[in-house]
């Protein structure tokens, strides 16, 4: 009886715990519902900040040139975005910005170049920004090479270590920390990398 019993309740356990792997299984495959919608775009509305800060906004521009500073003038010396949006042949991006932040004041980073024209964030709302991230039609990311850009790429970590500008004051890095932002990014991904609506 006893050994019995101890079977039967073996037997429900098992299926218990095959239902609830199911269960789990089937969050993890089909992991964009109507309330996993809603936390993507509330989690990209958290990245927008950093996303509007003049770390960002003075390369992701809709001009033809970068803007500086924390006030976000434009570019001394006439700088323009050129062809390949490191600059014109007479002036390229390189001709000054090192792979390191220079102590003249200089910004720098390996690869230092401005946003293409489709991905200027400038003047745009968060929905905007978010689909020039993702609208295949536009060129965007996958989610994985969003993942890596904002997490790894040499310009974007830049922004969290930018050095003292040409007066030698200290410029305001994004208003959260790059591993919190990257952990936003991550989630908001995971999460179905859901565009809030404007």
């Amino acid at each position: 009886m006893a050994s019995g019993s101890g079977n039967g309740m073996f037997r429900w356990s098992l299926i218990a715990a095959v239902t609830l792997i199911a269960l789990a299984a089937g969050c993890f495959l089909n992991p964009v519902t109507g309330e996993n919608n809603a936390r993507s775009a509330a989690l990209f509305t958290r990245l927008v900040p950093v996303l509007q800060h003049p770390r960002c906004i003075n390369c992701h521009t809709s001009t033809d040139f970068p803007w500086q500073g924390d006030d976000g003038h434009r570019h001394i010396m006439q700088v323009k975005r050129g062809p390949a949006d490191r600059g014109v042949a007479a002036l390229p991006c390189s001709t000054c910005h090192q792979a390191r932040n220079s102590p003249a004041g200089v910004p720098g980073a390996e690869g230092w170049h401005l946003a293409p024209p489709r991905m200027a964030w400038e003047g745009l709302t968060a929905s905007a920004i978010c689909r020039s991230l993702t609208d295949p039609a536009r060129g965007g990311m996958t989610p994985a090479q969003i993942v890596h850009h904002m997490s790894t790429d040499h310009i974007v970590l830049w922004a969290w270590n930018p050095g003292l500008d040409l007066n030698g004051t200290a410029r305001q890095p994004p208003p959260i920390s790059h591993a919190a932002f990257s952990a936003l990014v991550r989630q908001w991904v995971a999460a179905g990398a859901t565009c809030p609506r404007d």
